[in-house]
Formats: C-alpha cells, structure tokens, sequence
C-alpha cells in the first residue's frame, strides 16, 4: 500500500491509475495532486438526469456543474484523458430508494445498471487549497491530516422536483486576519464553489456543534481562528436521498475524483471582495465589493455636510453607514422609530425631520421584502397612523406598516415586547433603526438643542434599545445630526465637547451602529440607498442567499422604485405640514415650496445620493 508522502505532487493520471488499483492507505483526497480540480461525483437513473442538471444550475454554489456524461459513459473525456468513474474514486456509498446501503470501492459488479444511468461530475473546495495556501492561508485539514469538516446547514437549496434538500458546507478555520484574503483567494474559483458563503458563528447556519461533523473528521481551531464556510458538492448526496431514486450512486465524502484540468482561475464575480464584521454576538462577517463599499463611502460623505454649522463632524465614525446597512441587509426583520418633540407648545409637538427618513427605510426594506414595523408614542399614535396611510396613497410605501407603542409595564417589559415570550433565544427582529428619535440622556431625561426637558412626551423607546444588546443577533442603528438622539451615546463624549449644551443634552443610549448626519432625514435617504447598492452588489448578494437560488437582478427596478425622491418627499412634507407637522431646522435653511417649508438643500441633497446610487 502507497502512504501519502508526496501524493500532492503526482500527477492526475497517476493517481487515478494508484487509486484504481487499490493501493493507497488513505481517506480522502485533499491535498492531492495540487493545482489541479477535483470532482464530486452523483450517478443517476438517465430519467432523473435533465431534472438534477437543473437542479445544478438551480444551486450552483455547492452544485458547480464540470461535466455531464451520455447513459452509461464511464469515460469524461473533457475532464481526464483515461479514466474509469467505476474504479477512479477512492470509496464509493450506494443509494437505494434514498437509504445509504453500502460504501464499495469499485463499482464495477454495477456495471449493466450503469448502462441506463448519468454521471455528474461536479466542482470541489479541494481544488482551490493550493490557491489558499499561496496566499499564506493554513489550511488546517491538511496540517492536521484529517479530512476536511462537512455539516447539513438549515439553509434550503432551490428545488427542482423531485430534488430538494438543505445546504452542506465545508469548513476550514481560518485566521481573522486573513479572512479577506481568503475570499479573494477563493472568489474567482466559481468551479471550486468560489467565496465562503458565511463567516462566523455556525449557528446562523443552523449548525449546532463544530466538533460533531456530519461528514469528515472534526478539524480544530487555533486560537484566532475564525470558521468559515464554503458550499460543499455533498448537497449532490442530500439531493439524491430525498429524491428516493430506486438506485444511485455518489463519491464518498472526502474521496473525488482527480480530474486532469488545471485549477485556473475562472471569473465568477464582478469586483474585489472587501470583509467587514457586523456582529459580535453572534460572531457575523459580511462580504460587499469594494466598487459597492465605496459607493456607500461616499453617500456618508455626502451627508456628512454641516448645514447648520454645529459641529457634527467631530460625532462622525468612518464607515458606520456600510456596517449598519450590512447589518440591516442580513436582517430578516426590522423595528424603525421616529419621533423628536421640538415644539413642546405645540400640538402635535413632532418636527419634520425623522418620518420621512423614516419613512424612505421602510420603503426600501419592503421592497427588499423583508418584516418592517415602526414603534412610537403613545400620544403620537393617531399621527403617525395617518401619515403611514397617506404614504401608502401617495406611493410611498407599497403597503401599511404595522404601527406598535412600547410601555413600561415591568422589568421584563422590552425583553417581551422584542422577543417571543420573552424568549431571547427567538426576537421578533433582527435590527432596531432609530432616526431623528429623542434620547435620554444621563440625568434619565429627555432634551432638545437648546437643553428643555421634554421626558413627558417621550415614551421609554430606548428601553428596547438597551434590551437589544443583551440579546444574541440583534443589531441596533442610531441616526441622528446632533447628539441628543436615541443612539448616539456611542459618540457621547464627542457631543459632550463639541455640540452646544452637549454636557446636558447628550444621549447616553448607544446604537451599534451611529450614522451621522446634516440632517437626520439625509441619514435616512443615504440608508435607502446603501441598502440598494448592497443588494445590486454581486458579490453581497451571492453571499446573502448563501451561493443558491438565483441572482436576484431581475428586482432591481423594484428596488430602484422604492428609493426616495424630490417628488415623493415633497409631497410628504406637503403631508406633514397638514397635520400640524413643524420643521424643526432653523429658518436659513428653509425655503417655500409651494408656500410650504422645505429645505433649500434637501431636493439637491436627494438627487446627489441617486445620482452615486446609478453610476
């Protein structure tokens, strides 16, 4: 028997011919002739053969389709100048009506059986190691000289009947510091399953325990190690044990067939991957283009600007808008609120900056098609009722937003209000959202600019904000243009120093996430937009529908629809002011439009983000 010394430099067709004659001691293949693919393998009937080529196609993340053979082809000629599928795989498992009955090492005694059936050939993460490798990645399977860790993901592929079955995934712990090097390494190699699909805690992929893989051998962490996660093409093997085929054949996990095409690298993404963390806990990276990261750069930029001169620049934090909107884009479900009561004297009390921001990421998220719901006060309720009603009227919004109120009842009263039963292990929503929302500062009271307490109109809202970080996935989002807005405390100490009455005024409540304004309705439109790029991003979107299903650029004009512009917010202010709404900016930064306030540089600031959003 052959040991493995060496194996990694010896060429396909000698491999092929050792494997063939049963002589290697050996479980797996990685790290075998290196540079070189490496092949799943599914053998069907030749009647389920069109439906699984669809399925590939369906799924071709873990599914990356190299070859399909004619009904009882054992050749690949495209692939391999002399092989024999029968024989050329290190073990083989048998399927019988979807139950595993057997690993054989030859397929030869189902040689008339073969006759009638189809084989696939497809894509390997085997094959893209000598690519990680020299980007001075560990590959840890290999160090540890195991097989690569296998696991069944919660995550459902795109069904063609009769197959459907959930995602199965590499993983191969790699350091923090070379995560993005890794998706670069591996991004291009679209044969090879291309970039990681999620990087970061397993659970998000429904993942329970790293130690007990449902395939391969457990490989170990190094301290700094973080998992990360590829398609596998043993999603093929789930496919053929849920289509309950009278007979079927696969590769043993781990044990490919060597094809002898070089591992070149084949164009699968638009754009160089950037990574960013966007969770602690869970522990969650995402992935955007860097032509999509600064696009979204920008559009910060732009609303970075100062109108009122109050020093706001000193509150901003580099990149808080692309880590926020990556957040929002993974989210499933978001809570928004709006709500600062400036004209204390007034009825209603509420300023014009806030609902339409608001307002605009509502829009979007619907289009994105994802839960959104707004919470505000109590007094507030019957306003803002209205306006959501006339924003669905005027085309703003596609459909009403369920509008909730949030009351201190007991201790437990936020944890109950996000999470089902109180249930921290199940929240309602994946993100909070506050824009332009009064904040409580340290004394437990409320302030506008110019330091009047207005605690008795401003219910305990930031309640749900503090519960938020005690519970696992739930990411949080401040916006605001001055300091004294529900989320800002992250900025605190700069507000302190640098905003007018900051000393008093200042938020304590902090949001993950601060995204800093002129003026927080611009935090709002930027959002809408960040979230548009993302999802027009290749590269982000690939990775949010986890490498399967199909790219969803077909909605993009619903998305663009969604976004806001001159026309739809001016008739929303138009709304506002109607019910008795306030502008709340000072009056050189008014103008008439209409007869109606509007900022002189809000329709120039709307048409700026759209024109970065299209280039």
């Amino acid at each position: 028997m052959l040991l493995t010394g060496g194996l990694k430099s010896l060429l396909p067709h000698v491999l092929r011919r050792i494997i063939r004659l049963n002589r290697l001691s050996i479980s797996n293949t990685s790290g075998m002739a290196e540079g070189y693919k490496q092949a799943n393998v599914v053998i069907l009937p030749k009647s389920l053969a069109d439906d699984f080529e669809k399925f590939c196609h369906a799924n071709d993340g873990p599914l990356p389709l190299l070859y399909r053979s004619q009904p009882g082809d054992w050749k690949c000629p495209s692939l391999s100048s002399d092989s024999d599928i029968r024989t050329d795989c290190l073990q083989y498992r048998v399927y019988e009506h979807g139950v595993c009955t057997g690993s054989l090492k030859s397929l030869k005694e189902y040689s008339e059986q073969l006759k009638d059936m189809v084989t696939f050939y497809l894509g390997c993460s085997f094959s893209f190691e000598k690519a990680v490798l020299s980007a001075g990645i560990p590959v840890r399977n290999v160090e540890q000289k195991c097989n690569v860790s296998m696991y069944k993901t919660a995550v459902p592929c795109y069904s063609i009947s009769p197959f459907c079955c959930n995602l199965v995934v590499t993983m191969r712990p790699i350091p923090e510091s070379k995560l993005e090097a890794a998706v670069l390494a591996t991004s291009e190699l679209k044969e090879a399953h291309g970039a990681p699909i999620h990087m970061g805690d397993p659970g998000l992929l429904g993942i329970q325990d790293l130690s007990k893989p449902d395939y391969g051998d457990p490989v170990h962490l190094h301290p700094g190690d973080i998992p990360v996660f590829w398609a596998c093409g043993v999603t093929g093997a789930e496919a053929v044990i849920n289509c309950r085929a009278p007979l079927a054949f696969t590769h043993s996990p781990g044990c490919m067939f060597i094809t002898d095409l070089k591992n070149n690298n084949v164009g699968s993404l638009r754009g160089v991957p950037q990574v960013h963390c966007i969770s602690q806990d869970p522990l969650h990276f995402s992935v955007v283009s860097a032509e999509a990261a600064q696009k979204i750069k920008t559009l910060e930029t732009l609303i970075g600007i100062d109108p009122g001169d109050r020093g706001i620049i000193h509150l901003q934090r580099q990149d808080e808008l692309l880590k926020a909107c990556l957040a929002i884009s993974h989210a499933r479900s978001v809570l928004i609120t709006t709500g600062f009561p400036t004209h204390f004297t007034y009825e209603p009390p509420e300023e014009n900056d806030g609902p339409p921001g608001a307002l605009a990421i509502a829009a979007i998220l619907q289009a994105l098609e994802k839960e959104v719901a707004i919470v505000t006060d109590q007094r507030a309720m019957d306003l803002n009722k209205k306006i959501i009603e006339e924003a669905v009227q005027l085309g703003i919004l596609k459909k009403p937003i369920p509008l909730l109120n949030y009351q201190r009842e007991s201790a437990d009263s936020a944890l109950t209000f996000l999470c089902e039963n109180g249930n921290s292990g199940r929240p309602r929503y994946d993100h909070l959202i506050a824009i332009e929302r009064a904040g409580m500062a340290a004394d437990g009271n409320y302030y506008n600019a110019r330091k009047v307490n207005i605690k008795h109109l401003v219910d305990p809202i930031d309640e749900l904000f503090l519960a938020a970080q005690t519970i696992p996935g739930v990411t949080t989002t401040g916006v605001g243009d001055g300091g004294n807005e529900l989320g800002m405390g992250k900025v605190k100490d700069a507000v302190k120093k640098h905003i007018k009455n900051g000393d008093v005024i200042a938020c304590d409540v902090e949001a993950d996430f601060t995204v800093v304004a002129g003026v927080s309705n611009w935090g709002g439109y930027a959002i809408a937009c960040a979230l548009y790029v993302l999802r027009t991003c290749e590269i982000h979107d690939r990775y949010l529908r986890k490498a399967v299903g199909f790219p969803q650029s077909s909605k993009k004009m619903v998305w663009l629809s969604a976004l806001p512009s001159v026309s739809k917010e001016e008739k929303l202010l138009k709304t506002l002011v109607r019910h008795g709404v306030r502008s709340g900016k000072t009056a050189s930064l008014e103008m008439e439009v209409d007869g109606l306030p509007f900022y002189n540089t809000h329709s120039l600031m709307i048409e700026k983000l759209l024109q970065e959003v299209q280039k």
